[in-house]
């Protein structure tokens, strides 16, 4: 279908070049698609809305039909003209575009390979061959000499694919068959393949529309699994497999029928329990299995309740829960198997108004916990006999670190990953006893020229207008000058307490090195200070997420570090919202603008629960279907803002066949930008036919658009090499 879709929008692209085409193009010159305009009346609490642009919005039916009908043909004929407008505004920094690419991809390891992890007396790992884009999932026996096994071919099996995503890997218990999901859409739906590790062999079993893992049973036969619903694709049901029956007879062990909740199932770290969770921003609900008798009856742990939220592990006889109950900022309980529910929690680690509690690992001897400090993440270690516990010290003015990859329970070595702005991704072994710990591995930035002592990072502290402290992290090469003609790009997402993670990227390099400053907003709508951070910057409160990025924009300029000559936005997703929201509120402060996949059409989308997330992200967004709601929406939607006015520079990004941001909502508010704008600015949106809402699959692909996006700031900064 994708193949067909790609012809099609050739002979689109063809018959708009004909249209269009002008001799002896030049930047300004260059005519910009004029998308037809059919109105559209949406009505509700009384109040009409005009949609110009909602035909451009297709069905699932409608993209995969083989033939297209008339609607389907024209949004094809606008999204080409848009993608050969592009390709003619940017066609100068074609040769910028490609250095650019090759420097990124230059610095990246061609035959790299993970830090080994051993489970099971198997040690696994994934490697790269130099030239390929998809990597090699393998493993070696915990033997002196034993030969690698090459698990999961990546290279091979993306061989005819445009786009190839694999899911979660997981092997069976007794090591002998590995489950694997693989998705050819971009759509996150996968089909679940399984593989015989001893003869090479696939089986016969495949199970459809998942969410891309399938979790063992201590039996070595039986799997659980998530579906999606095919139209919202929420994760609504978990299935039981046994490998050698057909799917048509797995028996449906639960199916989460609330629309505001998703399901999954996964294995505790211990490998004693099988998990299903029902989840939404505000509740979640467990129930657990015994994985030695995967035929037995699930039991529930603590019943949903409203503003209650619960996550579970095991250790012994007991289950250990992080909670909010009582605890804005949750806290550590632990409750025995045989008397769940919260009445039975006794606090392990309570509650802090300082301190945010994140994940828990389990070990024999400690129990190990993430925890989130004066806007840091931390990992705090506690040993089980009451002896004196510890937090592991780091010295970067903003970093991020986490535990990763501990499967080992007996054993006093705490892995974990380390990155700053100038310290490239590096793993860690932590002797949890004696404090020492061993570096395995630091990402490879391939630049005889790159040394992380050539750049430096600062971390400050910016007054919002209405008093509050919004973190910002900064890093640049030295010898950088802060200055009104300095370029700076902003960046932050602001939403569903995700955090803004200060990170190394060897990307990134290409803009320090010319002379960009770099900076992460950590604004409320995140959780980097605590749940209040993403209270405060959700529902009725969103605006406040906005508003701390412009404050921090404004700061930037008054302390010197740039002016708004210089100055630029990056955000995808929900943070293509934020771009959004302050092209609309302060479109004046940017020289240049990047929205990736961006969410626009705020009230549209939310008051359609079709649509895939709809209805599980009310308790982010609020439902418009209640007036108070509708409103405050409608006063930041971006798509419902645009006006006769100036705006920025602005490149847009989408992905046809997205189905977290459908590609209409950046289709439309281009169209719409491009209707209403009074300046001469530069308004770009590029469509990539064949990817989703993550772009591109292969290890390089994605850097073409990555490249693109730089070159559109550096062309504005005058920089062509």
């Amino acid at each position: 279908m994708k193949k067909t879709i790609y012809l099609l929008l050739l002979v689109a692209l063809i018959i708009t070049s004909c249209k269009t085409e002008k001799e002896d193009l030049t930047y300004k010159g260059i005519e910009a698609p004029v998308a037809k305009k059919i109105a559209k009346e949406l009505t509700i609490h009384d109040d009409t809305r005009i949609d110009n642009y909602f035909w451009m919005r297709l069905s699932d039916e409608q993209k995969n039909a083989e033939t297209p009908d008339e609607q389907t043909q024209d949004v094809l004929d606008y999204l080409a003209a848009e993608n050969e407008y592009l390709d003619k505004a940017m066609s100068h920094t074609k040769d910028l575009q490609t250095k650019l690419y090759d420097e990124i991809v230059g610095r990246i390891k061609k035959d790299d390979a993970s830090v080994p992890v051993n489970n099971r007396g198997y040690s696994y790992y994934t490697r790269y061959v130099k030239g390929d884009d998809y990597p090699l999932y393998c493993r070696k026996k915990l033997e002196d000499n034993s030969k690698e096994e090459i698990m999961l071919d990546v290279p091979e099996l993306a061989k005819g694919y445009s786009y190839y995503g694999v899911g979660r890997r997981s092997v069976s218990p007794n090591n002998n068959i590995i489950g694997y999901g693989i998705d050819t859409l971009s759509r996150r739906k996968y089909n679940i393949y399984f593989k015989n590790l001893s003869t090479g062999e696939l089986l016969n079993d495949i199970l459809k529309n998942t969410t891309g893992s399938a979790v063992w049973a201590n039996d070595n036969k039986t799997v659980f699994y998530s579906t999606k619903d095919p139209t919202t694709l929420r994760s609504n049901k978990i299935f039981k497999h046994v490998l050698g029956t057909e799917q048509a007879d797995d028996e449906l062990v639960y199916e989460e029928k609330d629309e505001t909740f998703a399901t999954g199932v996964f294995k505790s770290q211990s490998q004693e329990y099988l998990m299903i969770y029902s989840s939404q921003t505000l509740s979640t609900e467990y129930r657990y299995l015994n994985a030695n008798t995967p035929d037995g009856q699930w039991k529930i742990i603590q019943p949903r309740e409203k503003n209650l939220e619960y996550g579970v592990g095991h250790y012994k006889d007991h289950f250990y829960i992080r909670t909010n109950l009582n605890a804005k900022n949750f806290k550590i309980v632990k409750t025995p198997i045989n008397a769940t529910t919260k009445e039975h929690w006794v606090d392990v680690i309570p509650h802090r108004e300082d301190v945010l509690v994140g994940g828990i690992d389990f070990f024999n001897d400690y129990l190990v916990v993430s925890e989130r400090i004066n806007g840091l993440s931390t990992i705090r270690v506690k040993p089980w006999d009451g002896s004196k516990e510890h937090y592991i010290q780091f010295n970067d003015p903003a970093y991020l670190v986490y535990p990763t990859d501990n499967l080992d329970f007996n054993t006093k070595i705490l892995r974990y990953n380390y990155t700053s702005l100038t310290t490239p991704n590096s793993t860690y072994d932590y002797n949890m006893e004696t404090k020492e710990q061993v570096l395995l591995k630091e990402q490879e930035v391939l630049d005889p020229n790159f040394s992380s002592e050539n750049y430096t990072s600062e971390r400050i502290n910016v007054t919002a207008r209405d008093g509050a402290k919004v973190p910002m992290s900064l890093v640049y090469r030295k010898g950088t000058k802060k200055s009104a003609d300095t370029p700076l790009l902003l960046y932050s997402y602001g939403s569903y307490g995700s955090n803004s993670e200060p990170t190394f990227s060897s990307v990134r390099l290409s803009l320090l090195d010319r002379g960009f400053i770099y900076a992460v907003a950590h604004i409320r709508g995140g959780q980097d200070l605590g749940r209040d951070w993403y209270e405060n910057g959700k529902l009725l409160k969103k605006k406040n997420t906005f508003t701390d990025f412009i404050d921090c924009g404004e700061y930037l300029v008054k302390e010197g570090y740039t002016s708004s000559d210089h100055l630029y936005a990056l955000g995808g997703s929900a943070g293509g919202l934020l771009m959004g929201a302050v092209l609309n509120m302060k479109p004046e402060l940017w020289n240049g603008v990047v929205a990736a996949v961006p969410f626009v059409d705020v009230v549209s989308t939310m008051l359609d629960e079709t649509i895939p997330l709809t209805t599980f992200e009310f308790d982010e967004w609020g439902n418009p279907k209640i007036k108070t709601y509708y409103e405050y929406m409608k006063s930041y939607s971006p798509y419902d803002n645009v006006e006769a006015k100036d705006y920025p520079n602005i490149l847009v990004t989408t992905g046809y066949w997205d189905s977290q941001v459908q590609y209409w909502e950046p289709a439309k508010w281009t169209a719409k930008l491009r209707e209403l704008k009074t300046d001469d600015n530069l308004l770009i949106l590029d469509c990539n036919m064949e990817t989703g809402h993550g772009g591109a699959s292969g290890r390089f692909e994605k850097y073409k658009r990555t490249a693109l996006n730089y070159a559109f700031m550096l062309d504005l900064e005058n920089i062509s090499e």
